[in-house]
C-alpha cells in the first residue's frame, strides 16, 4: 500500500459511458465519465458502436482520473471494473482493460456487479446509512427493493417482473415522440404539468414485486384512443401526459418502498439508480421520509447514473474483505448479484 493508504482504480463501462475513478481508502479523488453523445441519433444505444467508443477512450480518461487524483499508477493496490450486467461488447472492453491493467502491476482485480455498486453509492458521501437499510435501486433495466445489512450482505426482496421503471419512462417518451434519452426529458417536462390530469391504473403486485407493462399499454392505448378524437392531442397536453404518468410510475415505487420498511421496521431508506436522478422521485421520497419518520438517503446526482466511483467503493469493501477476483472472470449481459 503506497504511504499505507488502499487506491483502487474503477473502471465502469455497462452501456454507453466510459468512466474511471480512483478511490482511497473510501474517498473518492476522482470520476471521469466520457459520454457518447452518437447515439441521439439512433433513439437508442448502438452496442457496436458502443464497444468501439470505449475503446477509443477507455485510456484517457484512466490517465486523466489518475492525474486528478495525484495518484501514480504504481501506488494502485486493486482494480475494480463492473462484471455484470451490461451491453456485453462494452462490458468486455472494461473487463480486458482492468485485467491487463491488474497484471501489468500484480495486483488484484475486483469485479463488480452494476446493481450493488448503486446501492453503495450511498456510502460515497456522508451521511451514510445506517444497517439495516433499505435501498429502491431504479434504473433502465432493474427495479428493485433491496434490504442491506451490510455492505456486503444484502437481499432483493421484491423486483420487476417485466418492464423495469427507466423502461416504462423511456418507452412513453418514445410513444409521445419525444428525444432519446427519454426519461429525463419525462421528468422535465412533467414539471411543468399536471400530475392528476389524467389517470392510468396502478398495478398491485403481491410481495414487493412490480409490474410497468401494463401501464405501458394503458398509455399506448389511451395516447390511440385521444388521438383519434383530436389528432394535436399530445402536442396540447404533453406536459400533463408526462407529470401524470410520472406521477403513477412514483406512486408505484413509493407503495412497495413504504411497505417493505412498515414490515421490516426499517427508518434508513434510499434510492439508486439511474432513475433516482429523477426529481419527482427524489421530491416523493424526500416528502414521504418527513411523513414516515425516515432517515432519507439520496445520492449526488453524479453518483446516480452510471460511473467508476460507486464501482470504486464497492471494490474497496470487497478489498478489505479480500473478495479478489481472477483473471478467469468473464463478463456477462445478465447475472444474478445476491
Amino acid at each position: 500500500m503506497a504511504n499505507g493508504k488502499v487506491n483502487i482504480l474503477a473502471i465502469e463501462s455497462s452501456c454507453d459511458d466510459t468512466s474511471a475513478a480512483i478511490v482511497q481508502d473510501g474517498v473518492v479523488l476522482s470520476n471521469l465519465i466520457a459520454t457518447q453523445k452518437v447515439h441521439e441519433l439512433y433513439g437508442g444505444v448502438v452496442p457496436e458502436m458502443a464497444s468501439r467508443a470505449h475503446m477509443q477512450k477507455i485510456v484517457p480518461v484512466v490517465d486523466v482520473a489518475l492525474k486528478q487524483a495525484g495518484i501514480d499508477k504504481q501506488d494502485i493496490n486493486a482494480v475494480a471494473f463492473t462484471q455484470a450486467p451490461g451491453l456485453i461488447g462494452s462490458l468486455l472492453v472494461g473487463a480486458c482493460f482492468a485485467k491487463s491493467f491488474a497484471q501489468a502491476l500484480n495486483v488484484p482485480l475486483i469485479s463488480v456487479h452494476h446493481m450493488q455498486a448503486h446501492v453503495l453509492a450511498h456510502f460515497i458521501d456522508e451521511p451514510k446509512p445506517q444497517f439495516p437499510f433499505l435501498c429502491l435501486t431504479v434504473s433502465g433495466g432493474h427495479t428493485q427493493v433491496v434490504l442491506c445489512k451490510s455492505h456486503l450482505d444484502m437481499q432483493v426482496l421484491g423486483e420487476t417482473i417485466d418492464d423495469a421503471a427507466g423502461e416504462a419512462f423511456d418507452k412513453v417518451a418514445k410513444m409521445l415522440g419525444l428525444p432519446y434519452p427519454g426519461g429525463p426529458m419525462v421528468d422535465k417536462l412533467a414539471k411543468e404539468g399536471n400530475p392528476t390530469r389524467f389517470s392510468f391504473p396502478l398495478s398491485d403486485m403481491q410481495g414487493f414485486d412490480f409490474s410497468f407493462s401494463g401501464l405501458k399499454t394503458a398509455v399506448l392505448y389511451f395516447l390511440q384512443n385521444e388521438k383519434k378524437k383530436d389528432a394535436d392531442f399530445v402536442a396540447n397536453n404533453l406536459n400533463d401526459i408526462c407529470a401524470s404518468v410520472q406521477h403513477t410510475i412514483i406512486t408505484m415505487l413509493m407503495k412497495k418502498l413504504k411497505k417493505a420498511a412498515r414490515e421490516l421496521n426499517i427508518n434508513h431508506i434510499g434510492i439508486a439508480g439511474g432513475v433516482s436522478a429523477n426529481s419527482g422521485l427524489r421530491a416523493a421520497l424526500a416528502e414521504t421520509g418527513k411523513q414516515m419518520g425516515w432517515q432519507v438517503h439520496i445520492p449526488k446526482f453524479e453518483y446516480c447514473t452510471d460511473n467508476a466511483a460507486m464501482i470504486g467503493i464497492t471494490g474497496y469493501y470487497k478489498y478489505l474483505q479480500g473478495q479478489f477476483a481472477d483473471l478467469s472472470a468473464s463478463p456477462t449481459a445478465r447475472a444474478a448479484w445476491i
